[in-house]
Formats: structure tokens, C-alpha cells, sequence
């Protein structure tokens, strides 16, 4: 089984990859649905309240994400701290769901897995590069991607302030470790982009 992480800036095209590597059969772990996930349990709701007061909470008892994102999304050093608190609540749980999922699939001889990719936006900034045996940095048009965040209906400070998140802490991934993808082409460019892909890696 190799494990095969994900890197690229926000709008590259890291879901579209995974999604084409799932097609070819990877199991995929999808941090965003890992995060999502824990911010419904109660431990978690909790420790979110305790940080960031009960506004972030609605009257279901479910964490009100647009509220925690303005919260934590910003151009003031209040807002980055917001957010380091808010990575330091999730990271080391999805960090943790992801490791035993990671153990799971290597526990399943009827179906082994030959692939396992790692969707994680952050995956270089939080450090959990050093579960990976791959890296593919996924690249795109700058102006693509300025496009493609554009569609996303964030508010102009928050997306810059993702922008920001996203440059702190960056390190560029070891390059004895790393393939390049580009995601930036057309629909029928990027799935044969991903074949070759997936050749050089299930290959050695």
C-alpha cells in the first residue's frame, strides 16, 4: 500500500485528483469530511464553545460553520490567533482519525488496498507529510484558480485571509518525494494528467 499525499493551494484542483485517483481505485481520506465530521461530536462542540463562545453554536446544537469562519477568517491578529486555536482543537483529531483509518485499510487482506490518498488542505502546514510515502503537488493557472475561488461566494476578506492561512507555515515538499500534477487544463486534460499519474506511482 502506498500512501500518497496531496499538496497545492486552495483552487488547484486537489479534489478533482482525488476524485480521478478514487475512480482508478485509491481510497481516498478526505480531511475536510474528517473536520466536519468532529465538529458534530460533543467533545469537540464543547471544546469550540469554550474557545469561541456559545454564538458559534445554533439552537440544534450543531456548530453554525459561517459564524466559526468569520470567527477565525480575517485580515487582525485576533483572527489568526482564532484560527491557530481552532486548528489546535481539529488537527490533532483529524490527525488521529486519519492515522486510524490509514490502519484499517492495511488491515483488510481480502481487499487491499493499493492506494491510499490524503486530502488535506493543509497537509504540508500541519505536518502530517511525514504519513505520506508520496507527495503529488497538485498545480494550476494561476488565473484558473482565481476563477475557480470565485465561484466559491467566500467574502473578499475571508478568502484572503484562506490565502493567508494557507502561506503560513508552507513548506515546499521534499522534492525526492514529489511529482508534479497540473490541474489546470481542460475536463479531459486533467483525468490523463492523473493516468500518468497514477502509472508512475502504482510503478515505483
Amino acid at each position: 500500500m502506498i500512501i500518497v499525499g496531496l499538496v497545492g493551494r486552495i483552487g488547484a484542483g486537489k479534489s478533482t485528483v482525488a476524485r480521478a485517483l478514487a475512480a482508478r481505485g485509491a481510497e481516498v481520506i478526505d480531511a475536510d469530511r474528517i473536520a466536519h465530521e468532529l465538529l458534530a461530536e460533543p467533545d469537540v462542540v464543547q471544546a469550540v464553545v469554550d474557545r469561541f463562545g456559545d454564538g458559534v453554536v445554533g439552537g440544534d446544537g450543531k456548530v453554525r460553520r459561517p459564524v466559526l469562519a468569520e470567527a477565525v477568517f480575517g485580515p487582525t491578529v485576533e483572527h489568526e490567533k482564532a484560527l491557530a486555536n481552532l486548528e489546535a482543537i481539529v488537527h490533532p483529531r483529524v490527525r488521529q482519525r486519519m492515522e486510524q483509518q490509514l490502519a484499517d485499510f492495511g488491515r483488510v487482506p481480502q481487499k487491499p488496498a493499493k492506494m491510499v490518498v490524503l486530502d488535506v488542505p493543509l497537509l504540508m502546514q500541519a505536518g502530517f507529510d511525514d504519513l505520506c510515502d508520496r507527495l503529488v503537488l497538485v498545480d494550476c493557472d494561476e488565473a484558473e484558480r482565481q476563477r475557480r475561488l470565485d465561484g466559491r461566494g467566500w467574502p473578499a476578506g475571508q478568502r484572503e485571509a484562506r490565502e493567508r492561512a494557507w502561506r503560513r507555515g508552507y513548506r515546499p515538499p521534499a522534492q525526492e518525494k514529489t511529482v508534479v500534477v497540473d490541474a489546470g487544463g481542460d475536463p479531459a486534460y486533467t483525468p490523463a494528467e492523473v493516468g500518468r499519474l497514477w502509472d508512475l506511482l502504482t510503478r515505483g
